[in-house]
């Protein structure tokens, strides 16, 4: 068992453990991720809200967290508890929107700042004003970034009641603050009632105390009395019947007070019990050390599971966005091979650019077979574009994590930019044959642009225009024209892998946006791997 006299390192440990988690991005949605997702929260809330915090000052005031369902009597057993009225009861749901911490005034400072629950914005009214808001039905605050902190001299030092908002509230938010904040707990005390006692939701958070190991207290409320030592006998079999026989069982039976909404504050007799186990929590120091020390315990103990949980859950993402990665990666490179085939049987040597190759030079001017040789480049690795663009929206319609990845959004400017890389590459060669022209030793130069024309005409005609070589060569000589060949095979192959790369890379780019990486696996398991050491 934990002992509250942590060890520096032990904090340390978890507070490394806390950072990893937290850099945890789930963002892909597969099945599993939002249970994951969960985890890493609950994770947080117990790290940041509770467990760092206690270590740290194990002298801090016991932290009793009264949950329940929508109903149960949570804000009418706080009050009475503390012998007036502190937290909203009534008919209106759900009443308890701003949670409420009551404690006594010399632990006021303890949670005046943000040692616990540090998220929450504190807030606090005069008692009078307090009691309206109360009396009202609990219209006065809405908040629910805001923990409202009350004192009370009733309550003993040493002892702080925290009223959450109901678990099954209607308001997602309430329901994600309310299990916060019994991950800030010492102690959880569970409401339910003599109607819904058999509920899923309250058991469900029986069960996961009962996974953390938690100090855990129930409470059966409003039980007619003339059945109270049946429902009272059914629910303690419930109980045992979830290994959860051992724990404190209250039973607050049905009273005037309770009803018509819960407006009132119950008879000291009711809930004196209760009371008096509590205090006795806070003020024993064996007691208290025993329900600080399991809670801790509890905590640190399920991390041996939900770390590695999360860590696979981490690796998952990971594997499906290497899969889609992969996807993308492999349709291009099969584009890619297949154009440089296509480049060689001559495909863009067709249609208007074979037509003007065999009119020139008579019938077609130089400038005229560039234009079309572009053109027909152009064609070629715009249909390579889709047919790649084709093939990863099949193989990540199969894929769960694909639906948060806008891959198969038409880019309309896709053929815009295929097209400026063509022109690109032409003015680069038509540079290159004028360099070249202008460097031969001879009285009358040939025209660069012929020369371009005849080199596009050599590079992209593949069989189809062998004569282009030759005809190359008697102008500039062979060994120019070879040279120039070179160069020119070079800038054409730099073309096709930099218009496919850049569609490619688009397309990744959402992807790579969510930042989905292998690292933090290996954090998660490096993390827990030096708390167990230091445990």
């Amino acid at each position: 068992m934990v002992t509250l006299d942590a060890r520096p390192q032990l904090i340390d440990a978890l507070s490394a453990l806390r950072d990893r988690v937290a850099a945890v991005r789930l963002p892909l949605p597969l099945p599993g991720a939002p249970r994951a997702r969960q985890t890493q929260v609950e994770l947080l809330a117990q790290l940041d809200d509770y467990l760092v915090p206690r270590l740290r000052q194990p002298e801090a005031p016991l932290l009793v967290v009264i949950g329940g369902s929508t109903g149960a009597g949570k804000s009418t057993l706080v009050n009475s508890l503390v012998g007036r009225r502190v937290s909203a009861a009534g008919v209106l749901r759900p009443t308890t929107r701003t949670p409420v911490l009551v404690c006594h005034p010399d632990d006021h400072h303890w949670f005046a700042g943000l040692r616990v629950l540090p998220q929450l914005t504190r807030v606090w009214q005069p008692q009078s004003l307090q009691e309206d808001a109360a009396a009202e039905g609990g219209q006065a605050e809405e908040d629910g970034n805001a923990l409202r902190v009350e004192t009370a001299e009733t309550l003993p030092r040493g002892l702080a009641l925290l009223d959450a908002p109901d678990i099954d509230s209607l308001v997602g938010g309430n329901r994600v603050l309310a299990a916060e904040l019994i991950c800030a707990a010492d102690v959880w005390v569970m409401v339910t009632t003599a109607s819904r006692y058999a509920d899923a939701v309250p058991w469900h958070l029986l069960r996961t105390a009962k996974e953390y190991d938690a100090t855990l207290v129930t409470v059966l409320d409003r039980v007619p009395h003339q059945v109270i030592a049946e429902v009272s006998r059914q629910y303690g079999a419930l109980l045992a019947k979830a290994g959860l026989g051992e724990v404190p069982r209250f039973t607050i039976p049905e009273l005037p007070e309770s009803a018509g909404g819960g407006t009132g504050l119950l008879p000291s007799t009711a809930v004196a019990p209760l009371r008096s186990w509590l205090t006795h929590r806070a003020q024993d120091p064996a007691a208290r050390q025993q329900a600080m020390s399991r809670t801790a315990t509890g905590v640190i103990d399920s991390l041996d599971a939900r770390m590695p949980e999360l860590a696979g859950a981490v690796a998952a993402q990971y594997a499906a966005a290497v899969r889609l990665t992969t996807a993308v990666e492999n349709a291009y490179e099969k584009e890619g091979a297949r154009v440089r085939r296509r480049l060689q049987r001559g495909a863009v040597l067709s249609g208007d650019a074979l037509t003007r190759w065999r009119g020139h030079p008579l019938d077609s001017s130089a400038g005229e077979l560039l234009d079309s040789l572009v053109e027909s480049l152009t064609a070629l690795l715009q249909c390579a574009v889709a047919a790649a663009d084709e093939h990863v929206g099949e193989v990540w319609r199969r894929e769960p994590a694909a639906g948060a990845v806008a891959l198969n959004v038409p880019d309309r400017e896709a053929g815009e930019r295929i097209g400026m890389a063509a022109r690109r590459w032409r003015r680069v060669l038509e540079e290159l044959a004028e360099e070249e022209s202008r460097d031969l030793d001879r009285s009358a130069a040939p025209d660069p642009e012929a020369v371009a024309a005849l080199l596009s005409a050599a590079l992209l005609g593949g069989r189809r225009a062998r004569g282009a070589g030759e005809r190359l060569a008697e102008r500039i000589g062979v060994i120019a024209a070879l040279r120039l060949r070179d160069k020119g095979e070079e800038l054409l192959t730099a073309c096709i892998d930099r218009v496919l790369n850049a569609e490619r890379d688009r397309r990744l780019a959402p992807l790579d946006a969510l930042e989905v990486t292998p690292e933090p696996q290996a954090a998660l398991i490096a993390a827990l791997s030096l708390l167990q050491k230091e445990k």
